[in-house]
């Protein structure tokens, strides 16, 4: 059979938005991680304590949380096209100004700016990805979430580093590159009709829901999944490294541990994009990693130093499985692309609210405690938690309205 004269075209042009899939992902956490290995320097700089210090993660995902709750009207405003390049945009600007606004209020001010423009990607993304890639949701989604896990690796492995060359005002404002690099790519690549969302005024009339979100228990219950299971990833994005460093190991070294859990982020990410089709019911999957988050939780109580690096592989390889498994849930629940990112939105904005609680805790715990134990503690109380309400999303159910 001949193929098509605009067959290659229209493959090159998927091939161009996955890269630029990839390249956002990939700036959403940057801005976040790098921070922990840099904590040390950036409270004596600034006399920060662990509470004020715990803003620079808090306050991201709670702006996260915040807009996504919003995106419906920005979307309708802005258009998916524009509203993810504004997110890039708002990312790298916020990082450069680090270089300058390195104080206490610059600091938290860029914070929140951060986490606007990671807000606007992260609710706009998976529509564009439902939309373009429907036979192949779940792969380009979970490959999606490896990239937002790979970029957090990327720059806790590099932080101490690029710390010593540049300093750590320095080093925050670098990743202002990637992301402006990012946004160019996703301007040639939005150009594909297949990142075209449907006319403005037939995805309003589509997306007008016959029973709103909060009204269906089920929405609350993926609220909590998201909010517990990305409340384990803030925390251990946030404080990782300040408890290994407390624990008297050098700052590349807690650099090295954080890089080297969120590299088993990835490799879990990548494994679930390659499998997560042989398994319709995600609830095998989702208790199987936390399973493996509650060992490593486990082992950051009773052995963090003698078996750091085998702890923080299996922490790893537990959250980072459960980050894309709860999106995946998530958007399982309506077939419809626009509508489904509607959900998406919601679960992300209330699970992100309460996911920013957890490095807050931690600081304030670390500020009366001197300790991370106890953060630990709670942590894998939350994951068993968040096992029981998975054993409800069984295949099945009714989709949500």
């Amino acid at each position: 059979m001949t193929a098509r004269p605009d067959a290659a075209p229209m493959r090159g042009a998927s091939l161009l938005l996955l890269a630029a899939i990839v390249a956002l992902a990939l700036n959403l956490r940057p801005a976040m991680a790098a921070v922990g290995p840099l904590l040390d320097l950036i409270e004596s700089a600034t006399g920060m304590g662990s509470t004020a210090a715990s803003l620079l993660t808090t306050l991201p995902v709670l702006m996260i949380g915040l807009g996504a709750l919003s995106i419906r009207p920005l979307r309708r405003r802005l258009g998916e096209r524009r509203g993810v390049l504004l997110g890039a945009l708002l990312i790298g600007g916020a990082c450069l100004v680090r270089a300058v606004l390195s104080d206490t209020a610059g600091l938290i001010a860029s914070a929140a700016v951060v986490g606007v423009g990671v807000a606007l990607i992260q609710a706009l993304a998976p529509v564009v990805i439902k939309r373009a890639f429907t036979a192949q949701f779940g792969t380009v989604m979970a490959l999606y979430t490896t990239g937002i896990m790979g970029g957090a690796a990327i720059a806790a492995a590099t932080a101490a580093g690029l710390a010593d060359a540049v300093g750590w005002a320095g080093t925050l404002a670098l990743w202002s590159v990637p992301a402006f690099v990012a946004g160019l790519i996703w301007l040639a690549a939005s150009r594909d009709p297949a990142a075209e969302e449907p006319n403005r005024a037939a995805v309003v009339e589509a997306t007008d829901p016959e029973l709103p979100f909060w009204r269906q228990g089920r929405a609350w219950r993926l609220i909590l999944i998201m909010g517990l299971g990305t409340s384990a990833y803030t925390l251990v994005l946030a404080w990782l490294p300040p408890f290994y460093i407390d624990l008297g190991q050098p700052r590349a070294t807690a650099g090295y541990l954080l890089s080297g859990m969120t590299g088993a982020e990835v490799a879990a990410g990548l494994l679930v994009s390659l499998t997560i089709g042989r398994f319709p019911d995600r609830r095998g999957p989702i208790l199987t990693a936390l399973v493996l988050a509650l060992i490593g939780l486990a082992g950051l109580v009773v052995a963090p130093v003698s078996l750091a690096v085998p702890v923080v592989l299996v922490l790893g390889l537990g959250i980072g499985a459960v980050f894309p498994l709860s999106l995946i849930l998530a958007m399982d629940q309506i077939d419809d692309p626009a509508r489904s990112g509607d959900l998406l939105a919601f679960v992300q904005g209330g699970g992100y609210i309460i996911a920013s609680l957890s490095p807050l805790g931690a600081g304030l715990l670390r500020d009366h405690m001197a300790d991370l134990t106890q953060a630990w503690v709670l942590m894998g109380v939350g994951v068993v938690l968040l096992g029981v309400m998975t054993l409800g999303f069984r295949p099945g159910l009714p989709k949500l309205r």
